[in-house]
């Protein structure tokens, strides 16, 4: 499966069923989408993705997604630039315009790339499956507790918090930190 982030026989062996149960793909596709959602980024591989950016008045235009794998274009108000010359790229993500800034307006670059990992980190896929045997473990709906007179109740979002581990991998994948407060 394209999407998750981790190997569904992985997570198969740690809890003693199929890699093909329906509530471990469950599992595995929620906890890659949470990871992906905290990163901000798709993670995997994408070749050949077309974004359309503001510019900013300034030298450099931070791209969507990294590590970036390839710049195959860039056009400037629709009029397609030159590598070396009008811009350079790195693999983080930093599209810098040589000899000047880009422009002060909204939509005016457009760049197709490439970005991702062709094969998910290991440190991104131990966490995912630490996640998902978390969410396979617990079932989803409302888990009450009474003692004595008083009740308390749990969803599943209050029983499954995150390790150091999974906020470790975050912060080392996660984009665009600065526009959060």
């Amino acid at each position: 499966m394209a999407d998750l982030l981790a190997d569904p026989e992985e997570l198969a062996a740690s809890l003693g069923v199929q890699a093909t149960d329906p509530k471990l793909l469950w599992a595995l596709t929620a906890a890659s989408r949470r990871f992906r959602g905290a990163v901000r980024h798709p993670v995997s591989l994408v070749a050949g993705d077309v974004v359309t950016l503001d510019g900013t008045g300034q030298q450099a235009l931070l791209l969507p997604s990294a590590p970036v794998i390839a710049v195959t274009s860039v056009k400037l108000d629709g009029v397609t630039i030159t590598l070396g010359a009008d811009y350079e790229w790195s693999a983080d993500g930093i599209l810098r315009r040589i000899g000047g800034c880009w422009p002060d307006r909204l939509r005016c670059v457009e760049v197709a790339y490439d970005h991702g990992y062709a094969v998910v980190p290991e440190d991104i896929q131990e966490v995912v499956v630490d996640q998902a045997r978390a969410l396979y473990r617990i079932d989803p709906g409302v888990q009450t507790k009474t003692v004595g007179g008083q009740s308390v109740t749990f969803g599943v979002q209050a029983a499954i918090g995150v390790t150091a581990q999974w906020t470790a991998a975050v912060q080392r994948y996660e984009l665009n930190r600065g526009d959060r407060p």
